[in-house]
């Protein structure tokens, strides 16, 4: 089997939001720029950028919606913009709506509510199903990266590999205890995309200590205690023979 490329689904955090991560954040700023009120103010996708300079984000916080005052010996205040209250546009920017939606209020839909929103558009909507059948629903479109746990972030990634998978392709994906602090029925819909990437001809390891996932495995490597030597290789009937003996 030719291996196309090998991907590591870890924990390390998403430098971005959900949307700029999986790649829709550049065509929701393409459906601003494109309506009425964008087209009659001048603006193009750029302008709707909360983090490039000399884009429509608001100057006083760059982008972010709060202001952090560094203190000596004490942690940092964190307040919200009061220039942008927290929108991280300027007044103009916030002015021009798509669907009755202002560009700040569309980043903080949640995923599931974002489903419904861009529904009409097929490419956005892919992405979002993808995201929300990984158990990530609840996410908010423009959620701040640090406000992102390192098991959502293998999610997020996990959905961006899922989201544009090819026909042909074989790839190998690691993931690293994926299930970590996952609800018993989120992890059921991990599994389930895990198998879609096996079906479409993939390969994915999985390190795991969870038993719902192992025994879903075709091949298992179990690994003594400090990682010294091999305890046991094989499916999980034989895995089930072995330490019935």
């Amino acid at each position: 089997m030719l291996i196309t490329a090998y991907i590591s689904i870890n924990y390390r955090s998403v430098n971005s939001s959900p949307a700029t991560y999986m790649g829709i954040f550049d065509r929701i700023r393409q459906l601003f720029a494109e309506t009425d009120q964008g087209q009659e103010a001048g603006v193009t996708p750029f302008d709707f950028s909360f983090t490039q300079t000399g884009s429509g984000r608001c100057d006083e916080c760059n982008g972010v919606g709060l202001l952090t005052t560094e203190l000596q010996f004490m942690p940092d205040v964190v307040v919200t913009c009061s220039s942008c209250q927290g929108s991280r546009y300027k007044e103009e920017i916030l002015e021009i709506t798509y669907n009755g939606k202002s560009i700040s209020e569309v980043l903080h839909l949640s995923i599931d509510e974002a489903i419904e929103f861009f529904k009409s558009v097929p490419y956005i909507h892919h992405k979002l199903v993808v995201m929300s059948e990984l158990g990530l629903g609840y996410l908010r479109l423009g959620q701040s990266s640090s406000t992102i746990s390192g098991g959502e972030a293998q999610r997020v990634k996990l959905a961006a590999e899922l989201s544009k998978i090819k026909k042909g392709a074989s790839n190998i994906y690691i993931l690293d205890e994926p299930t970590t602090g996952l609800h018993v029925a989120d992890i059921q819909k991990l599994l389930q995309c895990i198998n879609r990437l096996v079906d479409s001809g993939h390969t994915v390891l999985v390190i795991e200590h969870n038993l719902d996932v192992i025994k879903t495995a075709d091949h298992i490597i179990d690994i003594g205690p400090g990682a010294g030597r091999d305890v046991f290789k094989g499916s999980i009937v034989k895995a089930n023979s072995h330490h019935c003996h």
